[in-house]
């Protein structure tokens, strides 16, 4: 039997206040976790779709971490104040992909901050090897 482990990351706004009210959720922006990795969304479309940028502080070799491009979805029903959302990473240093999901909550304080869990998957040779890749 094969024990996943879920990680999970937490992203806080790194800039300042959205356009919108402190009881929503905006992802557009600028965010970081406390591994000291970030990422930047872009504008979310009217359908909820987003692109973005990713700058991993943790890799097996960081003297080659290089930023790389994110696409993703959030989910857009009205009214929906702290939405649910996931984005994949393409690694651009790696034969590697990221799988992210989540929901944006607005704290007490008015931050907002993002609770995800992610998933890592490294290529490989073999169909024998497959659960070694994730």
């Amino acid at each position: 039997m094969v024990q996943a482990t879920l990680f999970l990351v937490v992203l806080s706004l790194a800039l300042g206040a959205h356009s919108l009210s402190p009881e929503k959720c905006n992802l557009t922006g600028h965010w970081s976790n406390d591994l000291g990795s970030n990422m930047t969304i872009f504008a979310v479309d009217e359908k909820g779709k987003f692109s973005g940028l990713y700058n991993t502080s943790v890799a097996d070799h960081p003297s080659e971490i290089r930023q790389s491009p994110l696409v993703g979805f959030q989910h857009v029903t009205i009214p929906m104040d702290q939405p649910t959302f996931g984005f994949t990473v393409s690694w651009t240093f790696s034969e590697a992909t990221s799988v992210f999901t989540g929901q944006c909550f607005v704290r007490k304080d008015g931050k907002e901050e993002l609770r995800t869990i992610w998933l890592f998957r490294r290529h490989q040779n073999t169909a024998a090897d497959n659960w070694a890749g994730t």
